[in-house]
C-alpha cells in the first residue's frame, strides 16, 4: 500500500477550493438545465436563442464567442435552429465572408414564453445567496478567471 502524499497547507486548499468550484458549476449546470430542457432545446441552441433574444441580430463569429461555444459545434447547431424556424441565417452586408442569424418570429415567441421561467429557475439557484454575496462571488470570480 502506498503512503499517503502530503501537500502544503496552502496546495491542500487549493485542491480544495477546485474541486468545490468544479462541483458547484456542475450543480449550478445541472439545475441551470432543467427548465432548458423542457423547451426541447439542448443547452447550446438555448444559448444561441438568448443571445440572439438578448443582443438583436449578431455574426456567428460573435454567437460562438458569446456562447463559449465551438466553431464545428456552432455550425450544427445554427442549421437545427434554421432548419426548426426558430432563427434566419444571411450574409452580412459588411463582409460577404461572414453569417448573420436573427431570431424569427417564432424564436421571439419560443423565448418570450420560456425565458420568464429560466430566469425564475437562475433566481431560485441564486437564492442562496444574498446580494452582498453574489457582488463578493463575481469578483471573486472574475479575479480568478484572469489567471
Amino acid at each position: 500500500m502506498k503512503d499517503k502524499k502530503e501537500y502544503s497547507n496552502e496546495s491542500q486548499l487549493n485542491l480544495k477550493s477546485l474541486v468545490v468550484l468544479t462541483r458547484t458549476s456542475q450543480t449550478v449546470r445541472r439545475q441551470e438545465a432543467k427548465t432548458i430542457l423542457e423547451t426541447g432545446l439542448t443547452l447550446g441552441q438555448f444559448g444561441v436563442l438568448e443571445a440572439l433574444y438578448h443582443k438583436g441580430p449578431l455574426r456567428i463569429s460573435v454567437v460562438t464567442e458569446k456562447i463559449l461555444s465551438t466553431g464545428g459545434n456552432m455550425t450544427v447547431v445554427i442549421n437545427n435552429l434554421v432548419k426548426s424556424g426558430l432563427i434566419k441565417k444571411y450574409k452580412d452586408k459588411e463582409d460577404n465572408r461572414a453569417n448573420i442569424v436573427e431570431l424569427t418570429r417564432s424564436g421571439v415567441e419560443l423565448m418570450d414564453l420560456h425565458f420568464p421561467r429560466h430566469i425564475e429557475n437562475i433566481n431560485n439557484i441564486y437564492s442562496v445567496l444574498d446580494n452582498s454575496e453574489k457582488e463578493h462571488l463575481i469578483n471573486l470570480l472574475k479575479k480568478l478567471s484572469r489567471v
